[in-house]
This record gives C-alpha cells, sequence and structure tokens, in this order.
C-alpha cells in the first residue's frame, strides 16, 4: 500500500520528469525541480505570480498535507519570493479533474529584471507534514477542481 509520495503529472509523462528527492539523510526538504523553461518577469505592480510548472503530483495519507517552501538562496541570488510564502497541497488535490494534482509554485520576481528558470532548476523544497483537526471539526465537502479550488 502506498503511504506517500510523488508521481509524474498527466500531460507530464514524456517530460523527462524527475521526481523530487532529499539530498542528505538529514534534510526535510524535497528538491522539486522546474518541468520546462519559464521566464519570471521583474516586478510590475499589480502583477500576478507566474505559476512554474513541476510536471508532479503527490499522494499522502488522510491527515497529511505537502508544505511548498522556496529555496533559502532564491530571494537573495535571483529575487523570487512565493507569492503566498508557503504553499499547502491537500491531500485531495491529488489526481482531481482539472489538472490531475500537478504541483506548481507561484513566484513573484522582485529584481528589475527578468528572471529565467530553466528546466530541471531546483526552485523549491516539499516537506509532507501531518496536521490535526479540532473535536468539533465537521468538515464534509469534496473537492471539485484544481489550483486554487478549496473554498469554491
Amino acid at each position: 500500500m502506498k503511504k506517500r509520495g510523488f508521481e509524474v503529472a498527466k500531460g507530464f509523462e514524456d517530460a523527462g520528469i524527475n521526481l523530487p528527492v532529499r539530498k542528505t539523510k538529514f534534510s526535510a526538504g524535497y528538491d522539486v525541480e522546474a518541468a520546462e523553461d519559464t521566464i519570471i518577469p521583474a516586478f510590475k505592480r499589480g502583477q500576478k505570480p507566474t505559476l512554474v510548472k513541476t510536471g508532479i503530483k503527490a499522494f499522502m495519507e488522510d491527515d497529511e498535507m505537502l508544505l511548498l517552501y522556496n529555496r533559502s538562496s532564491n530571494p537573495g541570488k535571483k529575487g523570487l519570493i512565493l507569492a503566498n510564502s508557503v504553499g499547502v497541497v491537500d491531500k485531495d488535490y491529488y489526481g482531481n479533474p482539472d489538472n490531475d494534482g500537478h504541483i506548481m509554485f507561484a513566484f513573484i520576481n522582485i529584481k528589475e529584471e527578468d528572471v529565467e528558470i530553466k528546466k530541471g532548476d531546483a526552485i523549491g523544497q516539499a516537506i509532507f507534514q501531518k496536521y490535526l483537526v479540532t473535536d468539533d471539526d465537521i468538515a464534509a465537502g469534496e473537492r471539485t477542481g484544481g489550483f486554487g479550488s478549496t473554498s469554491k
């Protein structure tokens, strides 16, 4: 029985996607790579974040989530920050009908020049984590979409 892990998302089967790996035995995070070349434009007021595709999806147990963090070097070296600070991937995002649970990182470039991300560049880290619910929790809704669909 599968507990938690990564798979290639639909549409990326032949794209040469590397599944995330931990680089050392005490690393908390799995290093995530970009699935394709992407330009993240220089900052302009009111600009929407650029979604960088990973080509992966994640499966996990019922009481777990996957947290997406920026690389510590991204802000200083490349001027890249995560628009949502920390991305949260819920268990029911996996295999959703909109995008199969495809994970993307939402970046804003705070530099004055465009930043190019190349396919295979490490862009962030993913950490599986358990979570708790309150005694009176009554959540019964079901996900009906992909990226940003939790409250819909």
